[in-house]
């Protein structure tokens, strides 16, 4: 098992698992492999220090040598804190993700009913274009646009 760091075209940085260099290339140029926190398919394998299982010892991943681009430019520090942001991110996006109904396209309508006690509040989650979510602010809905990673709505394997 092949474990690498990546980093998509955004700046954020994860890990991925791969059965071999050659799972990893064939996942890569079939858009399979997507960044957990934006969704973006352009990936790219950082340089990453192996993790050598040398008998009962237990030993930790020494951290990867800097990566080219943005992360790799900040101080080791900078680097742990955005990881533990991005963790946190995700960590928050899948309590979004699991508390609130996805309606999809009819989240527009379906808040507005909330908000004129036409229908039960709940939590929901859904698509609305810049106008639509424009007419909910004016009409006092409150609506935060937020981004959902796809990661955090698909079940775990």
């Amino acid at each position: 098992m092949k474990v690498l760091d990546l980093h998509c075209s955004q700046g954020h940085v994860f890990e991925g698992w791969f059965a071999s260099e050659e799972d990893f290339q064939q996942q890569r140029s079939g858009h399979l492999l997507e960044c957990p926190m934006c969704g973006c398919t352009t990936i790219e394998k950082g340089l990453s220090a192996p993790r050598l299982n040398l008998g009962g010892t237990s030993q930790e991943r020494s951290p990867a040598p800097a990566q080219e681009g943005q992360v790799a430019s900040l101080p080791q520090a900078q680097r742990e804190k955005l990881r533990a942001l991005q963790a946190a991110w995700l960590q928050v996006s899948r309590h979004v993700a699991q508390q609130a109904e996805d309606v999809g396209e009819r989240f527009a309508k379906q808040a507005l009913r909330m908000h004129r006690g036409e229908e039960e509040e709940k939590p929901i989650r859904g698509q609305a274009t810049p106008e639509q979510t424009r007419e909910l602010l004016e009409e006092g809905v409150p609506v935060l646009p937020l981004l959902l990673p796809k990661v955090t709505t698909e079940t775990l394997q």
